[in-house]
C-alpha cells in the first residue's frame, strides 16, 4: 500500500530535509526509522523540500510499496519513538496508489515569523526573527499585492536546472501584525529555491522604509537575485500546510485510527 505521513520538525538539528551524505537530514532520520521497523530499506516522496535550518507542522510524504498489514497507529507511534524530540509524525493514513506528495499537491503554505520589539525574547527566538526597529506592516502589504499572481521569480530565488523555469503562481502573500509579532504567509503552487525567504527579506526592507511598495514591479521584471532584498534567516521559516484534491488535514488534528474523531 501507499502510505500518507504528516509530520512537524523543529529544523535546527538538520541540514534540510533531502538526504545528503555524511549530514543529519530530515529525510536520512525518517528513511533510515522507517527502514528499521519495516525491515527493508525505504525511501520516501516529499511535498517540499525544506532548507537547512527551516521548520515545519505541515510537511507531508508518502511511502510507496508498504506491506498491507502494517497497522497505521502502531508505524506512527514506533516512528515517533524513534524520531522524537525533533520530528513528529502526527498522521499516518493510507492513500491511493497514484497519490504522490510531490505531483499530487496543489499548494503550499508557508509562514515567516517576525518579532518586533526592542527586546529579544528567548523563548521566541528559535522560531521568529528579532526585528528591534518599527516595520510598516501596510506598506509591507502594498508590496505583497504587486507580487500575487503568475510571474517569473528569478529575482527572488534560484532554480538549480538551467533548463527549468522560475515561473510560479503565488496565491497568497500577506502580513499580519498580532501584537509582538508579525507573520507573513504565502502560498504558491510551488516555490523556487529560497524564494519565501528573499520575498521576506525584501518585503522587511519595504517595512523599514529602504525599498517603495512599487518597487516590486521592477524588482521582478529584473529577473535577476541580486535585485531584490536579502534572504531572510531560514529560522523564522515554517512550512505550514499542503492542499490536495481532498483538502489539507490542520496539524496535530489527525485521527488516533482511520474514522475516528480527531484528538
Amino acid at each position: 500500500m501507499n502510505l500518507r505521513l504528516d509530520l512537524a520538525y523543529d529544523g535546527r538539528p538538520f541540514h534540510g530535509f533531502a538526504r545528503q551524505p555524511s549530514l543529519r537530514t530530515v529525510q536520512g532520520d525518517l528513511e533510515d526509522g522507517l527502514s528499521r521497523i519495516l525491515g527493508k530499506e525505504i525511501r520516501i516522496n516529499v511535498a517540499g523540500r525544506t532548507d537547512a535550518g527551516v521548520h515545519a507542522v505541515g510537511q507531508v510524504v508518502n511511502v510507496p510499496d508498504v506491506s498491507g498489514d502494517v497497522d497505521e497507529v502502531q508505524l506512527r507511534d514506533a516512528l515517533n519513538a524513534i524520531l522524537a524530540p525533533h520530528v513528529s509524525v502526527w498522521g499516518c493514513s493510507r492513500a491511493a496508489d497514484d497519490w504522490h506528495a510531490r505531483f499530487s499537491a496543489r499548494s503550499r503554505t508557508y509562514v515567516y515569523a517576525v518579532l518586533r520589539s526592542d527586546v529579544p525574547d528567548p523563548f521566541l527566538a528559535p522560531t521568529t526573527l528579532f526585528h528591534p526597529g518599527d516595520l510598516d506592516v501596510a506598506a509591507m502589504n502594498e508590496a505583497a499585492g504587486h507580487l500575487v499572481g503568475p510571474h517569473d521569480f528569478s529575482s527572488f530565488g534560484r532554480v538549480p536546472d538551467p533548463q527549468a523555469t522560475a515561473q510560479r503562481d503565488l496565491f497568497e502573500l500577506r502580513c499580519c501584525r498580532d501584537a509582538r509579532l508579525i507573520r507573513i504567509r504565502a502560498r504558491a503552487n510551488a516555490f523556487i529555491q529560497q524564494m519565501v525567504r528573499s520575498l521576506v527579506g525584501t518585503l522587511l526592507q519595504v517595512g523599514a522604509g529602504r525599498l517603495a511598495p512599487s518597487d516590486m514591479r521592477a524588482l521582478l521584471a529584473a529577473r535577476d537575485r541580486s535585485a531584490a532584498g536579502p534572504v531572510a534567516p531560514p529560522h523564522g521559516l515554517c512550512l505550514v500546510a499542503v492542499e490536495y484534491d481532498e483538502g489539507w488535514k490542520a496539524p496535530f488534528q489527525a485521527a488516533s485510527r482511520p474514522g475516528e474523531a480527531p484528538r
